[in-house]
């Protein structure tokens, strides 16, 4: 019940809309404003050479037909078609142009939602499911890319095309055109009316959208534990009551979203029905046939802007609640960055120290308590303890992966926060327990903190770690494609390759946070060799439970209660017979 609380919790509703969304995307319509404005002179060139064509049938009706010129009633046919190709000619350009602006518009926004996501910290990441997010930048950003191109120009347009159709229609008979524009009023009202229902119901579509998604990748993900816990059943209960408020939801907005059309539709017929009903009826003999039928096809063409401001008015509404969750995401603080001022950590000896550090990750709940202690270049410390005593957080904030509540903590004497984040974590080499694999082979694994590395240098890094071999005996070796999320290995290969790909860094701070846990005890043997060989000359941290692992550290702290309980040697510390030895003597008696 806990996981299918978590899929409800992104149910609450965005603020009313906010202007500042529409300010901000303005930003990114105006670097093709050029472009934008050369479409709009096409669209309008097009509008204006297609409202001739009422006038020209008028024309051929009142006068050509009637007194049988052909001649002129050629010339009348020649003309329509010309301004009919003309429009076609000159929509199609500005339609060819606008498909570019689009998807330029769609890269420039993901790519900005890419980098902010790439700066955010672990905490925003640990806070929501994946799914949440991919959802933001993959189908959010591709819905509302047509009403910041597309969207802008055509609601312009169209309040052109309205200007000039009355423009048109009043030069044909005033009296007709106000029985047009009589119909204006109701259709306002119509559309105030069904506004607010619309973006409440496509907010709550975003919104379960957002949880069948989260939910959908992490089963996909997750799909071994599911099968091995037979849980199948269970999570397409609950995928099938997360597709069905989906769907709830979406036949919802849809109702709503119908409406708009057929409202418009009703009105333009009504408003017709009176021009025929009043040139025949009420202005009997006072208004021409050609007259009446131009009238007419200007009501429908001045109705068809409006409908089309309908669908773009129906467009953005749906849309405005994707684009508040783009803009949302992209207002989520950067929490972890380079302070004013922050310079170049350059060469790095190794030299840690911890100055009076406290930290919690909720409010009043402090993980470590004014720790201090210090490391010299080159040693080997071990991080020992129950699990949340709070060793994976001191290798985080040495990482800077979050910031202190209090405290200071320096390398080679300088204050870790008034360096760039860049220039310290290149510093560093972080192995963890969970050892991401990405898509693509093992040489690219490995080189992925130092693409510039020769074979020579790949290959040598393989080998120290004990990684060689396996890979060698790969289908394509270094070559071999190791699927999504390195799904083509066993966990144990994959931290032979993260260990790979660590030592190829050459960093001079090495971080091993439970590096070994998924090595069988038989490559472990060859790997402590290999570890040995990483050790040397680099200031490490070592977190471990196999002590096999921490044995040989120059020095061990183990922590508990957001401190340091004891630390020394290993033989020191069994000597003393204190924590330390009582968690030896543990993993003695189970194993």
């Amino acid at each position: 019940m806990a996981k299918r609380n978590t899929y409800r919790a992104d149910e609450r509703l965005e603020n009313p809309f906010n202007s500042r969304h529409m300010r901000r995307a303005f930003v990114y319509i105006l670097r093709h404003l050029l472009e934008m404005l050369t479409a709009l002179l096409l669209s309008a060139g097009g509008a204006v050479a297609s409202l001739f064509c009422p006038m020209i049938v008028q024309h051929a009706l009142d006068t050509a037909i009637p007194e049988k010129n052909i001649p002129q009633l050629l010339l009348m046919c020649a003309l329509l078609m010309a301004s009919y190709s003309l429009s076609v000619l000159l929509t199609t350009i500005r339609s060819r142009m606008m498909v570019k602006v689009s998807e330029t518009i769609i890269y420039d926004i993901r790519r900005d939602l890419f980098a902010h996501l790439q700066l955010l910290p672990f905490e925003y990441y640990d806070s929501r499911p994946q799914g949440k997010i991919l959802i933001r930048v993959v189908n959010y950003v591709n819905s509302v890319s047509e009403i910041l191109s597309n969207g802008l120009i055509n609601v312009i347009l169209e309040i052109i095309n309205l200007i000039f159709i009355v423009v048109f229609m009043l030069i044909v008979d005033v009296e007709l055109s106000l029985i047009v524009l009589a119909g204006v009023p109701f259709l306002a009202a119509f559309l105030f009316w069904i506004k607010a229902k619309q973006r409440k119901a496509w907010q709550v579509v975003s919104n379960k959208s957002s949880n069948l998604n989260a939910y959908l990748q992490e089963n996909i993900q997750g799909v071994r534990v599911t099968q091995a816990f037979a849980r199948e059943e269970k999570n397409h209960s609950i995928f099938r009551d997360l597709a069905s408020q989906h769907r709830q939801a979406w036949m919802t907005a849809v109702k709503y979203s119908n409406l708009v059309w057929p409202g418009i539709n009703s009105i333009s017929v009504i408003v017709r029905a009176c021009i025929f009903a009043f040139g025949l009826v009420v202005f009997a003999g006072a208004k021409s046939f050609g007259v009446i039928v131009a009238i007419s096809s200007y009501a429908n063409r001045f109705w068809q802007p409006i409908m089309n401001l309908g669908n773009i008015f129906n467009n953005f509404i749906n849309n405005m609640a994707y684009l508040e969750r783009i803009f949302e995401t992209m207002d989520e603080p950067v929490r972890i960055t380079d302070r004013e001022g922050a310079a170049e950590i350059g060469p790095v000896r190794g030299d840690v120290t911890f100055e009076h550090v406290t930290f919690s990750y909720e409010e009043g709940k402090e993980v470590l308590k004014d720790l201090s202690f210090s490391v010299k270049a080159g040693e080997s410390v071990a991080l020992v303890g129950p699990t949340g005593a709070g060793k994976s957080t001191i290798v985080n904030l040495l990482s800077r992966f979050y910031d202190l509540q209090s405290g200071r903590i320096l390398i080679d004497g300088k204050d870790i926060s008034s360096v760039t984040l860049h220039s310290l974590r290149s510093s560093m080499g972080i192995m963890m327990q969970d050892s991401f694999i990405f898509s693509g082979t093992v040489r690219s694994n490995i080189l992925y903190g130092r693409p510039d590395a020769d074979e020579k240098a790949v290959e040598a890094a393989a080998d120290t770690v004990c990684a060689g071999d396996f890979i060698r005996g790969l289908s394509d070796g270094f070559d071999t494609q190791v699927g999504e999320r390195g799904g083509l290995l066993s966990q144990g290969q994959k931290q032979l390759i993260s260990f790979a790909r660590t030592l190829l860094s050459d960093p001079a701070i090495l971080i091993l946070d439970e590096a070994t846990s998924s090595i069988d005890a038989k490559t472990e043997e060859a790997l402590q060799r290999g570890i040995r060989a990483m050790l040397e000359g680099r200031t490490s941290f070592i977190i471990a439970h196999r002590l096999s692992t921490v044995r040989n550290c120059d020095r061990i702290f183990y922590i508990d209660n957001g401190g340091i309980v004891e630390s020394g040697t290993h033989e020191e510390l069994m000597a003393r017979r204190g924590p330390y030895w009582q968690l030896c003597t543990s993993q003695n008696t189970e194993d």
